[in-house]
């Protein structure tokens, strides 16, 4: 391990880090890249001095690499067993797998979410469906991307699907039984944060369904599309909100603060009634470059600038060193 201090992003998909990489290059700020997938983790060894940012994503496993969050968290327990700064730590990896996590952390702020059963076992969602009532939707409570989001009206439809196929057991058991929210209009709200402070909000449309990073299309079944990262999809899904406000963003800010959430977006819907329901916390959060250069506000710009801050401000001779090639 180099004893130069500098800044360690963990993670486990490449092609969502080169945004951000390039930034560093442009910045001048000296990085390095832990892949967590599986390996060696030497308890007896101290880590390397530097800033650690923490992207391990809740969908790791769809990318064959079951064990990466679990690794992760051995990974993030080391590093605060020796003190070193890390942005979205151990409680910021418990909250990104676990969605039942997130909305319990959320009420103790005041923060609504949509009414949700957790349920273990198939053969016990329908009467979790009964208890809650229709429409409903089924999410698997470690997930991102949307992954097994589905939208049920009736009894009769939520057990075809249970014995069909089609449904996916989540990697984790639990799969959410979740009150169904209906907009006027078919978008949600994704709020960024970076440093704990607010960026920008972006609206998102979903009309065609919520398997789908909000950050990006992830149309990567178009023509032309199928071998490109999915965050650089063109899409006119996503547009960055103008002069956005809200009156949740000091309850929002106050929650990442509690629990270890240096940089994320969070996600709501409003229902027919104007009422605001927060539905996800995604703490590795992605941008769209379409909707960002129409905007002109940089996300992973703004994420290397304040990594790049707090390696200058505990290591200040090392933020000084030049980027490697």
């Amino acid at each position: 391990m180099s004893e130069t201090p500098q800044v360690y992003v963990i993670h486990e998909n490449g092609i969502w880090v080169e945004p951000l990489r390039a930034r560093f290059h442009e910045r001048r700020i000296p990085f390095a890249e832990w892949f967590l997938d599986r390996g060696i983790l030497d308890l007896r060894q101290a880590p390397p001095p530097g800033i650690f940012y923490n992207r391990m994503s809740a969908s790791s496993h769809t990318r064959d690499h079951r064990f990466a969050a679990e690794y992760t968290g051995a990974v993030l327990a080391w590093l605060a067993r020796h003190g070193r700064t890390v942005v979205n730590g151990e409680r910021a990896l418990a909250l990104e797998v676990s969605k039942v996590a997130q909305y319990q952390a959320l009420d103790r702020f005041g923060i609504t979410s949509p009414e949700t059963l957790a349920v273990v076992g198939r053969e016990n969602i329908p009467e979790a469906a009964d208890r809650l009532g229709y429409p409903l939707i089924l999410k698997h409570n470690r997930a991102g991307k949307g992954l097994g989001v589905r939208l049920f009206l009736s009894a009769a439809a939520l057990d075809e699907h249970l014995s069909s196929g089609d449904f996916l057991e989540p990697v984790d058991g639990i799969t959410l039984v979740q009150r169904y929210i209906k907009a006027p209009a078919p978008f949600i709200t994704r709020v960024e944060f970076v440093g704990g402070r607010f960026l920008y909000a972006v609206r998102v449309d979903t009309s065609q369904g919520f398997e789908l990073c909000p950050a990006d299309a992830c149309n990567v079944d178009a023509p032309g599309l199928a071998d490109v990262c999915p965050a650089d999809a063109p899409s006119a899904k996503f547009q960055i909100i103008k002069d956005f406000d809200h009156p949740l963003l000091p309850q929002w800010q106050a929650f990442l603060k509690a629990n270890d959430i240096g940089i994320a977006g969070i996600e709501f819907i409003v229902d027919e009634k104007g009422r605001t329901f927060t539905y996800d916390v995604n703490t590795n959060t992605n941008y769209n470059p379409d909707a960002e250069a129409i905007d002109g506000r940089s996300g992973m710009d703004t994420i290397a600038a304040y990594l790049g801050g707090l390696l200058k401000k505990e290591y200040p001779a090392a933020a000084r060193e030049r980027v490697p090639a």
